[in-house]
């Protein structure tokens, strides 16, 4: 399946993005950074370290939630208009292998946006000596919110 083109609603959906993406905490202890925004599409990576992991040395699942939750979000953001922020209303998440390797990269997608609600598929990908494995699907649905003076866009 192809990949759809989105037009963003705004030329600076990227900055917008980015600027979000910096205010996160979360993102920040995980260490992660973007490693792709484009209209429709962001990749988030991080690489292992200890204070992420579970009992047995793999990422902890969910850390991998919240990478694909932020990936998918952004990708969803990157559509919206600049009047409009992100919130996640629902996701489900398989955990297909266990997150092992040194460097891992979550990519969110829109499968179909809209005015108010916005639906996603994320991938998570564990990459260990070169190899890439599949680790965790995600599908998510977002709402655009306007009009609220405590969530900024």
């Amino acid at each position: 399946m192809t990949q759809p083109t989105f037009v963003p609603a705004v030329p600076e959906f990227a900055d917008r993005v980015r600027g979000s993406f910096a205010r996160q905490g979360a993102m920040d202890t995980l260490g992660a950074r973007l490693e792709e925004v484009a209209p429709g599409r962001v990749v988030i990576a991080f690489d292992w370290a200890q204070g992420l992991t579970q009992q047995h040395g793999f990422i902890h699942a969910g850390l991998v939630s919240t990478a694909l939750d932020s990936a998918c979000g952004y990708a969803g953001f990157s559509l919206m208009p600049a009047d409009a922020a992100v919130l996640t209303i629902e996701f489900k998440i398989n955990l297909l292998a266990p997150a092992k390797g040194q460097h891992f990269r979550a990519v969110g997608t829109v499968v179909k946006p809209g005015r108010t609600i916005t639906v996603c598929e994320g991938h998570f990908f564990a990459i260990d000596g070169g190899r890439e494995k599949l680790a965790a699907t995600m599908g998510c649905t977002l709402m655009a919110v306007t009009g609220r003076e405590n969530i900024q866009s």
